[in-house]
């Protein structure tokens, strides 16, 4: 007898939807976050003004101090440093001359709570193009294989957007598009005139409702007030994260159990059976091991987390780490390009 069909490491985007995808099947899950509860009402600060924080919510050197990491990223600030781990609590190292931006956030809904929002599809293209240039691995599937999953995706998690039928930027299940301000719908009638067609500029695709689904709205999600506080937290629910959004709907099942708190500290491998059965885990408030078994377990702690947990998890079958007979686990990990940008004055 185990203690849950499936344990869920880490809440975040991509735990978050699985423990909604197996909870509305009817299993029981356990989900794992090694890090606080997050109450909207006193976590979220989208409702208070500047002068209700010190230095007027500008960053102050204390932070840079606390946060020398974290506190690069424009998001952070006193509105949001809850969200953010104090480097000095959690340092880690680096090969010389390989500088590692590690941004963290240890709490209910993890990283989808401190995202961008900004919501593409890959196209085929993206799926044909290591075979094409003779670079790695080929995809195992293709654009079409992935696309109904797509479409599953956006439904729930609400997107918005304009159909443009761009080949390189496929057309998803959108809500309406943000409205371009008159300076952008300027610069998108001056380059698409410039270029004869050959370029387009629209609207971004942005996980923020703009008209929300009964079944959105079911979950507690409102629309969209472009208030620009993304950031802080989102009190409406406009903007997907798992705690607005996957946990919730999870949790409405009964079949979800949250333990928060809770570091995984490694996997236990069963040599005779040939399979994972549980996990060993800390209480970081009560200082507490427990042994979780499972039938099936999902690793979702984010990349550097779930590596170094499978590092941890030794066994005869794996005396290198679980699921590391090559010898890459936790080798060959590469920064996520953010994105790029310029600014300028805009004449009229």
């Amino acid at each position: 007898m185990t203690d849950f069909d499936f344990v869920i490491v880490g809440s975040g985007i991509s735990g978050g939807w699985v423990a909604k995808e197996l909870s509305e099947r009817g299993f029981k899950v356990a989900v794992l976050e090694r890090g606080r509860d997050i109450d909207p009402a006193t976590d979220y600060t989208d409702f208070q003004e500047p002068w209700d924080f010190e230095n007027l919510g500008q960053k102050t050197k204390q932070d840079e101090v606390d946060h020398p990491i974290q506190s690069e990223v424009y998001a952070f600030h006193p509105y949001t440093r809850q969200f953010w781990v104090n480097d000095n609590d959690y340092p880690y190292e680096t090969p010389e001359g390989q500088s590692f931006k590690w941004r963290r956030g240890h709490h209910k809904g993890g990283r989808s709570i401190m995202w961008g929002r900004q919501s593409y599809r890959m196209s085929e293209t993206d799926f044909e193009a290591n075979r094409k240039d003779g670079h790695g691995v080929d995809w195992p599937v293709r654009y079409n294989d992935i696309a109904p999953w797509y479409d599953h995706v956006e439904r729930f998690a609400g997107i918005s957007g304009s159909e443009e039928g761009l080949e390189i930027l496929p057309d998803g299940v959108f809500q309406p598009p943000f409205e371009l301000n008159c300076v952008e719908q300027e610069f998108k009638n001056r380059i698409e005139t410039e270029y004869d067609g050959r370029r387009s500029v629209i609207p971004a695709r942005v996980a923020n409702l703009t008209q929300p689904t009964e079944e959105q709205m079911a979950l507690g999600r409102g629309m969209c007030q472009s208030r620009n506080h993304c950031h802080r937290g989102c009190s409406f629910g406009a903007y997907f994260s798992s705690n607005s959004s996957t946990l919730p709907a999870a949790e409405r099942t009964g079949n979800c159990t949250m333990l928060y708190d809770t570091v995984v500290l490694s996997v236990e491998y069963d040599d005779d059976g040939g399979r994972a059965q549980s996990v060993k885990t800390l209480n970081t408030k009560t200082g507490e091991h427990r042994t979780i078994s499972f039938r099936a377990i999902f690793l979702n702690a984010s990349t550097i987390a779930t590596a170094t947990i499978l590092l941890n998890s030794v066994s005869e079958a794996f005396p290198t780490g679980l699921a590391n007979r090559s010898g890459h686990l936790g080798r060959n990990l590469i920064d996520h390009v953010m994105g790029g940008g310029a600014y300028g004055i805009f004449p009229g």
